[in-house]
């Protein structure tokens, strides 16, 4: 049975790449969310991205943060991440700089974003818990099929630590 997983990244630098993994097809995802969308939502202000995420993060088990060129700098990828720890879902980071966007060109290596966030009881980096992979492959389709491959037990992984956590 596919997990259930909210997809935390980049919008604009990273959502052609991110399509391609939730396309994957073990997992499923919140609902789609297109650019028009998007930009409708983020209009409304900071109360509407706070609403739009919690509701879209019930029901999900885990998040999968999708780790682009950019993705650590996000107030709202971070922001994301300390809600899915904080509501005990399982965090994972997968990179995937090295996936075509819409234009055929990959991305550059970014920080990892759980980097920046703290874990309240103890003052430690979530990275130091929580863990980021970096697909095998040096070709956007050895990445994908590494991505495709692992996927499910990486979250299955992330909602483990998080169980112990």
């Amino acid at each position: 049975m596919a997990r259930n997983v909210f997809f935390s990244f980049h919008f604009d630098n990273d959502y052609w790449r991110t399509q391609t993994v939730r396309n994957i097809g073990s997992i499923d995802g919140q609902s789609f969310c297109n650019k028009n969308k998007w930009e409708e939502i983020k209009q409304e202000g900071a109360a509407a991205i706070e609403k739009w995420i919690d509701e879209n993060m019930t029901g999900k088990s885990c998040v999968v943060v999708l780790v682009g060129s950019q993705t650590s700098e996000r107030k709202w990828v971070q922001k994301e991440i300390s809600k899915g720890w904080n509501k005990n879902k399982g965090v994972v980071a997968i990179r995937i700089h090295k996936l075509l966007d819409s234009d055929g060109k990959a991305g550059s290596f970014g920080s990892n974003p759980l980097d920046e966030v703290s874990l309240t009881s103890s003052g430690k980096k979530l990275s130091s818990v929580a863990k980021i992979y970096n697909p095998s492959g040096s070709t956007s389709k050895e990445v994908y099929k590494s991505i495709a491959d692992n996927i499910e037990d990486w979250i299955e992984e992330a909602i483990k630590i998080r169980g112990e956590n």
